[in-house]
C-alpha cells in the first residue's frame, strides 16, 4: 500500500505546475479569488504569522476572514491591527457557541456566510503557507474536479512527544488508504483529509451542506471529506509539504490531549481499534520483539530453523520502519522520531486504547476550554 500511495501522494501536488491557474469567472484577466477562513480562539502566539502568510499568496486574490472565538488574549487585537493596514483582513466577533455545536465546526460555518469569493480555503491558526500554496491547491482541484482538497502542511515537532507521534498521520494515512480506488470512488469509506487546510468551491461547499453537516464532530480530517462524499462529492489528499508548515501541539500535554480529543470519531472505536492494532503493531514492533526474542535464544526460538527465521525477522524490521524512514527523509519529519519507530506505535496505540475507554465511561478530553 505505502509503495503504491507514496508516488501518488507525493507528485500530485505538483501536477501542471507549469501552468497558469485558470482565471476568475467573467473576467480572464483576474486571478481567482479565495476567502481565506480562519477561527481563532487564544490564537495571539501565531496569528499574526498565519494573516500574513496568507496576505503574501501569489497568482490568486485572497481575502482572509478571522473569526475571533471569544479569545481570552490578544487575538482580535492583534488581527484588527492588520486589518487597519490592508483592507483584505477583516475581522468578525465570536458569539456564544450554540447547543449541539463544535466550536471549530460553528466558526468554519459562520466565517463562510461572509466569505465573498468564489473558493473557500479553511485554515487553522497554526498553519503559514507558503506564497504558491494557494495558487497550487487551485490548480490541482481544478484539473482534476475536486471538490474538496486537503493538503498536509510540514508538521513541525519540538519535544519528543511530538517527534513520535505527530509523524504517525503519514504513517496512517499511507499505509492504510487505498488512494487509487479513492480517487476513483466517491464512497465514504475513503474518507480522508487533514483539518488543518482545505480546499472547496463555495457551490460544492453548500451543496454537501456545509459545516452544519458535521456541527458536532470535532475530526473534521475525517468527517468533512465524508460529508462530500455522501453527497456525491469527490474529495482528494496531497502532500502539503512544500506549501505549508504547521505546529500543532507544543508539548507532551497538548499532544496527548489533542490525539485523545477526537480519537474515537478516527482509529478509537468498537470497528476499528482491534484490526489497526494488530495492522500496527504486528507491523511496527512485533518484529523487533522476535529479533530481540532470536538474539537472547529465547525458549519460544529454541527448536525453530533459526537460519530461515533470523532471515524473516529481519526482513519484517526493515519492511516495518522503511516506510516511516523514508516519510522523515521526504517530509522533513524527526529521524529521532523513526529511529524511535516502535515506541511510537506502542504509544499511538496505547492512547487509541485510552481514548475508547474514556468514551466508554462517558468522559472527554477538554480541549480550549471546551468539552
Amino acid at each position: 500500500m505505502y509503495v503504491v500511495n507514496l508516488p501518488l501522494f507525493r507528485l500530485s501536488c505538483r501536477d501542471g505546475d507549469d501552468e497558469a491557474v485558470p482565471a476568475a469567472r467573467g473576467d480572464r484577466t483576474a486571478p481567482p479569488g479565495v476567502s481565506v477562513l480562519i477561527p481563532a480562539r487564544d490564537e495571539a502566539e501565531g496569528i499574526t504569522a498565519c494573516v500574513r502568510s496568507v496576505l503574501a499568496s501569489r497568482d490568486v486574490r485572497v481575502e482572509v476572514v478571522v473569526w475571533d472565538d471569544q479569545s481570552q488574549d490578544e487575538t482580535a487585537q492583534l488581527v484588527q491591527g492588520i486589518a487597519a493596514e490592508d483592507p483584505r483582513v477583516r475581522l468578525l466577533h465570536g458569539t456564544a457557541l450554540p447547543a449541539g455545536w463544535n466550536g471549530k465546526q460553528h466558526a468554519c460555518w459562520r466565517l463562510s456566510e461572509h466569505a465573498s469569493q468564489r473558493w473557500l480555503g479553511f485554515l487553522d491558526a497554526d498553519v503559514r503557507l507558503h506564497p504558491q500554496a494557494l495558487s497550487t491547491m487551485l490548480r490541482y482541484a481544478m484539473r482534476r474536479d475536486v471538490a474538496l482538497l486537503s493538503a498536509f502542511p510540514r508538521q513541525q515537532t519540538g519535544t519528543i512527544l511530538e517527534k513520535l507521534l505527530i509523524p504517525m498521520m503519514h504513517v496512517v494515512l499511507l499505509g492504510y488508504l487505498p488512494m487509487p480506488r479513492m480517487r476513483r470512488s466517491r464512497s465514504p469509506a475513503y474518507a480522508a483529509g487533514c483539518g488543518q487546510l482545505f480546499l472547496t468551491e463555495r457551490t460544492a461547499y453548500q451543496a454537501m451542506g456545509t459545516h452544519r453537516a458535521i456541527r458536532s464532530s470535532r475530526h473534521d480530517g475525517i468527517h468533512l471529506p465524508s460529508a462530500y462524499r455522501k453527497a456525491g462529492l469527490s474529495t482528494d489528499v496531497i502532500d502539503g509539504t512544500s506549501l505549508a508548515t504547521c505546529r500543532m501541539y507544543r508539548g507532551a500535554r497538548e499532544v496527548v490531549h489533542g490525539l485523545l480529543k477526537n480519537a474515537d470519531e478516527g482509529i478509537a472505536n468498537a470497528g476499528r481499534i482491534v484490526p489497526f492494532s494488530v495492522l500496527l503493531l504486528g507491523s511496527g514492533v512485533l518484529p523487533w520483539g522476535l529479533l530481540i526474542a532470536l538474539a537472547w535464544k529465547a525458549p519460544v526460538v529454541a527448536y525453530v530453523d533459526t537460519s530461515a527465521l533470523w532471515i524473516g525477522t529481519l526482513v519484517a524490521v526493515v519492511a516495518g520502519v522503511l516506510p516511516r524512514w523514508i516519510n522523515a527523509w521526504l517530509f522533513k519529519q524527526s529521524w529521532l522520531g523513526a529511529a524511535l519507530h516502535p515506541v511510537a506505535v506502542t504509544l499511538f496505540i496505547a492512547l487509541q486504547w485510552w481514548a475508547l475507554a474514556m468514551q466508554l465511561c462517558g468522559k472527554r478530553v477538554q480541549w480550549r476550554g471546551r468539552d
